[in-house]
């Protein structure tokens, strides 16, 4: 075989070898090989200039491969000005003192002579520079042959190809993120959207509240919902546990306030028969029925101590033991805890444990109360009206102006619970067909009275001691409260819930009180 024959079939090799490479990198690995063996170079070094023009790369060279391109006493800087390809002996190579270029010329292991060529597109775009090693200076033999001139051409095209294919990833990976974000935006509104049908108003606060709801069902992670009585935690809850992905598991729902300390642990953890006195048979937690779908713990902050720590113990393990048993029993719940109270306050007292506060408190939610948002009152009527209807087949067109006025001057103590039952009311006073005015609405009656115009008010006054002859501040503030609940008793003429709530107590804490207080509902 001829030596152009011998060229030929070699330079077809080297051809077919770069156009299999698969991507940049391999690209001009496989290239300056290819030239180091087909042309005895010592090494051969192909530097990416990046897309602003001003950085070379090597990712051959590791750390040592970046040359900063605006140093102009830097010979690559000079070559990308001019376009030009450049010889260096190694005398004039060794006078250049840049610590970057010299690094090159030893990983080169100190050639006699190098060769420095940009490579250009057809646009003329610089893609980068070609740097041969080579222990002679007869440069022209090399770069005049016609094998080099080829493999440098076809080096060139794959480059441009790579970077093409390289943009058309980058742009589709761009506009599949692009996409994402439209779609999770249009997910986001449309369940913001479906949360107002429950969590109505138009105010920033509700429209918050609602999108964060959304981004908390998206989690795992434990919901804190704090906000006073009356505002709508438990929709908050609901509405977490719809839009999750346990929402075809169930919801269940435990008023730590409402089921006594002594029941509680059992309710939670369930028991085998004969833990206790009266358990004839096995019944399953709360913990257990949740299995699959979402704990609702309503006022958490009235758990008893001893409770909350076995809690804790739950949420780290999800394992618990029911009562009496011997093994332990694992649970796939997620948590969602709600209260009234005032937590930090109440850590601080050693009622509620800090460590379980930041373990419920992953995602911490807060409900406004209805006086701090306003522009919700309305919607909130109109709501309410509707849902009387609804439910009845009949009630008002709607609420006038002037009753909206008259709720806009109203604290409402009882939140949104109070407004809905004031509304609810009104409908049924109110004539079908008509709107809702303000003498329907009872808000002389529903407002909390002031201290002055209590009936009774000077006796409540004066069972208490002269404020500058109190010895015992605890004591004369326990009188005080015991006064308040007796003649918030007597407004609601008994009627404890009622009373517990315009005070924005759990009815349970109003029952204790009453018990401490000796203060009895027959007034």
């Amino acid at each position: 075989m001829g030596r152009m024959q011998m060229e030929l079939h070699t330079g077809i090799e080297l051809a077919v070898e770069l156009i299999r490479q698969e991507n940049l990198p391999a690209l001009l690995c496989t290239a300056t090989s290819q030239l180091e063996r087909a042309f005895g170079l010592r090494r051969c070094w192909a530097l990416e200039l990046d897309l602003s023009g001003r950085t070379l790369h090597c990712s051959a060279l590791g750390e040592a491969g970046e040359f900063d391109c605006d140093d102009f006493t830097h010979p690559f800087a000079h070559l990308l000005q001019t376009g030009q390809a450049r010889h260096l002996s190694r005398a004039a190579s060794y006078r250049l003192d840049h610590p970057g270029f010299q690094a090159l010329i030893d990983a080169s292991d100190r050639p006699a002579s190098l060769w420095l060529e940009p490579l250009k597109g057809e646009d003329s775009r610089v893609l980068g520079v070609l740097v041969l090693a080579a222990d002679e200076s007869d440069w022209d033999g090399i770069t005049g042959q016609p094998l080099y001139s080829g493999l440098r051409t076809l080096l060139v095209h794959q480059w441009v190809s790579q970077l093409q294919s390289r943009d058309q990833v980058w742009q589709r990976r761009m506009l599949k993120r692009s996409l994402d974000h439209l779609h999770d935006a249009e997910v986001l509104r449309q369940h913001c959207d479906q949360l107002a049908t429950t969590l109505v108003g138009p105010s920033r606060a509700m429209t918050d509240l609602r999108a964060q709801i959304v981004r908390a069902a998206g989690s795992q992670l434990s919901v804190l919902v704090q906000g006073e009585t009356g505002c709508g935690k438990d929709l908050v809850a609901r509405g977490i546990h719809d839009f999750s992905e346990r929402s075809r598991g169930p919801l269940v729902v435990v008023n730590c306030a409402a089921i006594p300390d002594s029941l509680l642990e059992s309710e939670l953890f369930g028991h085998v028969k004969g833990a206790f006195s009266g358990a004839d048979k096995a019944k399953d937690g709360l913990l257990a029925q949740a299995d699959g779908g979402t704990l609702f713990l309503d006022e958490i902050g009235d758990m008893p101590l001893a409770l909350q720590s076995k809690l804790l113990r739950v949420l780290e393990t999800r394992r618990f033991r029911p009562l009496g048993a011997q093994q332990e029993l694992q649970s796939d719940f997620r948590l969602v805890a709600a209260t009234h109270q005032p937590l930090q306050e109440t850590m601080k007292e050693g009622r509620f444990r800090r460590d379980l506060f930041y373990r419920l408190s992953q995602f911490p939610l807060r409900v406004l109360p209805l006086r701090e948002r306003s522009d919700d009152l309305e919607a909130l009527c109109r709501h309410f009206i509707a849902r009387y209807k609804e439910r009845e087949g009949h009630g008002p067109m709607g609420i006038s102006s002037h009753a909206l006025l008259a709720l806009s001057g109203y604290t409402f103590p009882g939140n949104v619970r109070e407004l809905r039952n004031m509304i609810e009311f009104a409908c049924l006073q109110t004539p079908q067909g008509g709107d809702i005015q303000p003498d329907m609405l009872r808000l002389d009656e529903s407002a909390p009275v002031p201290a002055e115009t209590l009936t009774g008010v000077g006796a409540m006054l004066q069972g208490l001691p002269d404020p500058s002859g109190i010895r015992d501040l605890r004591a004369a503030a326990q009188a005080f409260e015991a006064a308040v609940i007796r003649e918030r008793l007597k407004q609601y003429h008994g009627n404890r819930a009622q009373a517990a709530e315009s005070l924005g107590l759990p009815k349970r804490t109003l029952a204790h009180k009453c018990l401490k207080y000796q203060v009895s509902e027959s007034l």
